[in-house]
């Protein structure tokens, strides 16, 4: 589940939902929302995070395992 994994991202750094909250510009209740599924994650949302956890949005979505983001094109 998506959500499992955007917990797990968080939880391993040590990060609190407000402080991701703030980054995102939402509410920590919102952002709890987000990892209990109860709320559709926005696109630009899924993204920042994908950068800020320095991962893919494959990996968030579990399209995938590889928690190494993709190169970037230059």
């Amino acid at each position: 589940m998506v959500e499992t994994r955007l917990r797990d991202l968080r939880e391993d750094r040590d990060i609190k939902q407000k402080d991701i909250g703030a980054y995102l510009n939402c509410s920590q209740a919102c952002y709890a929302r987000y990892e209990l599924g109860s709320r559709e994650i926005p696109l630009e949302a899924l993204i920042a995070l994908a950068k800020y956890y320095r991962t893919s949005v494959d990996y968030i979505l579990r399209l995938t395992d590889e928690i190494r983001p993709y190169p970037a094109k230059k």
